[in-house]
């Protein structure tokens, strides 16, 4: 699932983001520490995978979800 960047904050890991219908929804450091990404910036387009309404990984949307 698609997703834009609402929030990061680097100290933490963690922040939140909009989905396309723009529901807010958080993701913690254990979401962004599954991906292999260093930082994101506010507006930045990211795959994320859901498991029962909470985030449990982020990527760019230009890399692949885990299979």
């Amino acid at each position: 699932m698609q997703a834009t960047v609402k929030t990061f904050d680097p100290a933490t890991r963690a922040g939140s983001v909009f989905l396309d219908d723009g529901t807010e929804i958080p993701f913690g450091a254990e979401a962004f520490d599954a991906g292999p990404l260093r930082l994101l910036r506010s507006g930045q387009r990211v795959n994320i995978l859901l498991d029962g309404g909470r985030v449990t990984y982020v990527t760019l949307s230009t890399f692949p979800l885990p299979g």
